[in-house]
């Protein structure tokens, strides 16, 4: 019996096999992701100043070690937005984690940048924020997204407070 018990044990055990596919990404999961994310960005006296609001849309590469490589804009509102996205995103390496059996990966990972509303004030800071919105220049991608090599992450939201 111990024999029989012995010989199913290792068939058992040669039929498993590693995890092929992680559940997130990033080490730690989403609720980690997003909390790094919205530590790491800064969002710049520029931005506050001209009550800059918007979304970026970025697509990155990370390798095996999860060193983060080729970030390419894909969409944004305007360039003021992508320069604290492209900086946090900077931060990240080492902290991605890619699928079994590959070398790199792609990420497209969303950012959404907005101003809390502030107690008083409102209709000046309504003006500026209006002022940036006819001024902004929006960067689209003319290239097809190959979203079939892809992993879409959830949108990061980053809210700062008005001075």
């Amino acid at each position: 019996m111990k024999k029989l018990l012995f010989i199913a044990c290792i068939f058992s055990s040669l039929y498993c096999s590693a995890q092929q596919q992680l559940a997130f990404p990033f080490q730690g999961g989403a609720p980690v992701m997003t909390r790094f994310f919205k530590d790491s960005l800064m969002v710049g006296h520029d931005i506050i100043a001209k009550k800059a609001t918007g979304v970026a849309v970025l697509k990155f590469t990370a390798d095996v070690n999860g060193v983060v490589q080729k970030i390419v804009i894909y969409y944004a509102d305007d360039y003021l937005i992508t320069l604290p996205a492209i900086e946090a995103l900077k931060k990240s390496t080492k902290k991605w984690i890619i699928p079994d059996k590959e070398k790199f990966h792609d990420f497209i990972i969303p950012f959404s940048i907005n101003y809390n509303a502030p107690a008083t004030g409102v209709a000046e800071v309504q003006k500026a924020a209006y002022d940036f919105y006819k001024r902004r220049k929006p960067i689209i991608a003319r290239d097809q997204i190959p979203l079939n090599d892809a992993t879409l992450l959830p949108t990061v939201v980053v809210n700062y407070d008005v001075k």
